[in-house]
């Protein structure tokens, strides 16, 4: 009897890949529409591609991605950013960011799965007030001893985090190129820098409901035209 379930199981991998590339590719064709396509006046850009490498992404399909978003493709269908607020399992507040070419597919889809976890989607502004708009740069420093509030502090940011990775840094979303300029020149290995939301309070839950939510976030997260989810956890 054949192993079909490695058969099934590659296919499912193929498509993850697949799916995490059309990721790369929208962020990339995001940031060439909206600040163009030199990475080297574009910081966006530049780390959308350097992100985009280090996850194996081919380089023809970054290439195409480029061309799109500075309008160099003339079958490219346009790309917007849209966010949908609302509430997920057990009154978790959930800010759901997306990339996609067409919102009528988009917004049922996000919906689908807020109904599918007991959740609903809100109005404009529902749960935006649960979250504070910062600037998020994720970095790490592999030489040298230091303290990672002074780090911080001395780069201009408010509060920064342990990662498995590195650190996270948080700013006010107006400054969110000048502390990443400033720990680049501090040693910093930059691998984030976008704007971001920060939950204002945590909702508190038991093991068994943050089990459940996180269910939610991942089946949100796994959506196409899913970009970014921030959620009160």
């Amino acid at each position: 009897m054949g192993k079909s379930w490695k058969n099934a199981g590659k296919m499912e991998n193929a498509q993850k890949k697949g799916l995490m590339f059309t990721k790369f590719a929208r962020e990339i064709q995001v940031a060439a529409k909206m600040g163009g396509a030199d990475p080297n006046m574009n910081s966006r850009l530049r780390l959308a591609i350097e992100a985009a490498k280090k996850n194996a992404v081919p380089n023809d399909t970054i290439d195409r991605a480029l061309k799109k978003g500075a309008g160099l493709l003339g079958d490219a269908a346009a790309v917007e950013e849209v966010a949908y607020e609302g509430y997920g399992p057990h009154g978790v507040g959930v800010i759901v960011e997306c990339q996609t070419d067409n919102r009528n597919r988009t917004a049922p889809e996000v919906r689908a799965v807020f109904k599918s976890h007991g959740g609903s989607i809100g109005e404009l502004g529902s749960v935006a007030w649960m979250f504070k708009r910062v600037g998020l740069i994720e970095a790490s420093r592999k030489t040298g001893a230091f303290d990672p509030e002074e780090e911080a502090i001395e780069a201009g940011a408010d509060e920064v985090t342990k990662t498995d990775e590195g650190y996270s840094f948080y700013c006010a979303y107006e400054s969110l190129d000048t502390v990443r300029n400033a720990l680049i020149a501090r040693g910093w290995n930059v691998t984030v820098c976008e704007p971001s939301y920060k939950a204002n309070n945590i909702t508190e839950l038991s093991e068994a409901q943050l089990k459940e939510v996180e269910e939610f976030l991942n089946e949100m997260d796994e959506l196409d035209d899913s970009h970014r989810v921030h959620a009160t956890i």
